[in-house]
């Protein structure tokens, strides 16, 4: 991750919160918040597990979704808005394996089928939908006596 925002601050993002470097040896990396992220920076298209949010500005609703419908990654997403009704028609459109309103649910429920789509995976774990990710439904008979053979 530490190697992501590097690269994004080596090609012109800012930082405008917290610096992204190593704390401790390949292990920690220090909170850091990127704007001015330009698709010929890795982080761009990468998907991020840790303490980076990249910001982008966009004119309004249709603009944001395109924003983030262009990533090749689906794992979550998020929506903040005054308005329900918006925030509902905005998640419809995204296309994540989770869109949350107005919350980031981190609890992992486990009735919840949660997994993402494109390139953050396939499948879902959790509950009736991870049964039905991970088994394959398969049908196998065996006759007790079994079954007289035919000639040939």
């Amino acid at each position: 991750m530490s190697a992501l925002v590097s690269d994004a601050l080596s090609k012109g993002a800012t930082a405008v919160a917290g610096t992204g470097t190593v704390e401790a040896p390949g292990t920690l990396v220090a909170p850091v918040v990127l704007t001015d992220v330009t698709p010929d920076m890795d982080i761009w298209s990468a998907e991020i597990f840790g303490p980076v949010v990249v910001v982008h500005v966009a004119d309004n609703a249709d603009d944001a979704i395109a924003l983030a419908n262009e990533s090749p990654c689906g794992l979550t997403a998020g929506v903040i808005t005054s308005d329900w009704a918006a925030g509902l028609s905005i998640a419809r459109r995204l296309r994540a394996g989770a869109v949350h309103v107005n919350n980031q649910d981190t609890a992992d429920q486990a009735k919840a089928p949660f997994g993402g789509i494109r390139d953050s995976g396939y499948g879902r774990f959790g509950g009736q939908a991870g049964i039905d990710a991970f088994t394959d439904t398969r049908w196998i008979t065996l006759g007790a006596e079994g079954r007289p053979a035919f000639p040939i």
